[in-house]
């Protein structure tokens, strides 16, 4: 079975478009939209479900009209409207090594620091400011750290953990 831990979400199904049940995809990013995949995971009542692509057109640089296998008709389109898209991490993160650090692939990953232990989980990636930073989600309190690679002194990608050399007092701020 699939779970949050294989997969990274990509964008969201917005509407359907004409009566042959396309659908608007918009991705989070351009980098996502120039994924080629067959398929994609929608996650239906928290269960992770592969759609397979029977043809796209992109209407924008982030934004595609797609004609899902199964979907044949408005009506069946319209189920799927503000539905959350997956890709599996593996083909994010391969074409994430092609391209300038992909920090939103770290979403799920421990934070560890070498002097203070574990700090928490990663649960957001915020893009908002200048420097992209991780929202981290500690034992009592939830944490701004810089995703920057000058602080990250490890990844272990098995045990799902990035090991961080962080600022001193950058935790208690």
């Amino acid at each position: 079975m699939i779970t949050d831990n294989d997969v990274l979400q990509i964008g969201r199904l917005l509407k359907p478009h004409g009566i042959q049940g396309e659908i608007v995809l918009l991705f989070d990013k351009e980098t996502y939209a120039d994924i080629d995949s067959s398929f994609y995971f929608f996650d239906i009542d928290g269960i992770f479900v592969p759609f397979f692509v029977e043809e796209m057109r992109f209407h924008t640089d982030i934004s595609a009209y797609v004609k899902f296998e199964s979907i044949d008709d408005q009506s069946v389109a319209a189920r799927y409207c503000n539905t959350p898209v997956f890709l599996p991490r593996t083909v994010v993160q391969s074409v994430a090594a092609d391209n300038a650090p992909n920090f939103d692939f770290f979403v799920g990953y421990t934070v560890h620091d070498e002097k203070k232990g574990e700090i928490g989980k990663i649960t957001f990636v915020d893009h908002s400011t200048m420097n992209v930073l991780f929202v981290v989600a500690g034992s009592e309190t939830e944490h701004l750290i810089p995703a920057t690679e000058d602080f990250i002194t490890e990844i272990d990608d098995n045990q799902k953990i990035i090991r961080m050399e962080l600022p001193e007092g950058l935790i208690s701020l």
